[in-house]
């Protein structure tokens, strides 16, 4: 079972100085030597990346060229998202998606904003932000191929049990799995085998990679 602690996560600051990023996972892994330290939005070693913002000061988005961008606000009131001219409120917890290749801008109305980045490759992959609430007495999945980031509360997380549930004589005898408490914004790695699994009092952010679909841009 992966953890990935989002207070072990390195803060690069913005070229315009509006705010800081912290890359949460990326596919392939290994970073390019070309990769600046700032969020420069040229950075084409990778074919998806998740990432946390600090957003402080209004002004203009990188650029993502050929990449599909899912932005949620999760910590925060507002975020007022202008895409080509357009412009967008963004609530907190309402997942937006729109085109890397668009010129965006963000503006600040009610103050500093945090936020969620699922960025994707056209014809590579698509991404998938879901919030869902936590429930104590229901544990939720995630599965291969899923991040999930507590945005809020509290939050606990055990592997399951290879090969489904025990019952009978074996679920007795099965041990209690190890529960590893989660700290705010920290990311399960989903699996398919020993899938983990969350349970607590708060908010999840569940975030799917999917492979793009023949054909699609």
């Amino acid at each position: 079972m992966e953890i990935i602690r989002y207070a072990e996560l390195k803060a690069h600051p913005w070229r315009n100085g509006g705010g800081v990023t912290r890359e949460v996972a990326r596919h392939p892994r290994t970073p390019s030597l070309r990769t600046a330290p700032q969020d420069t939005g040229q950075d084409s070693a990778w074919d998806w990346r998740v990432s946390i913002a600090e957003v402080s000061k209004a002004g203009p988005f990188s650029a993502y060229a050929g990449m599909d961008r899912v932005l949620t606000v999760i910590d925060g009131d507002l975020l007022l998202l202008s895409v080509d001219g357009a412009e967008h409120p963004l609530e907190k917890y309402r997942p937006f998606r729109f085109s890397g290749d668009a010129d965006s801008a963000g503006a600040l109305p009610t103050g500093d904003i945090r936020d969620l980045n699922v960025i994707t490759r056209n014809g590579a992959f698509k991404g998938y932000t879901s919030i869902i609430e936590l429930s104590k007495k229901r544990a939720h999945p995630v599965f291969a191929g899923q991040l999930g980031i507590l945005l809020q509360g509290q939050g606990t997380v055990s592997p399951g049990t290879a090969g489904g549930t025990p019952v009978g004589p074996a679920a007795v005898a099965a041990p209690e799995p190890e529960r590893l408490e989660l700290n705010r914004y920290d990311a399960v790695v989903g699996a398919d085998t020993a899938t983990p699994e969350i349970v607590g009092r708060g908010f999840l952010a569940v975030i799917s990679i999917d492979p793009a679909e023949p054909g699609t841009v």
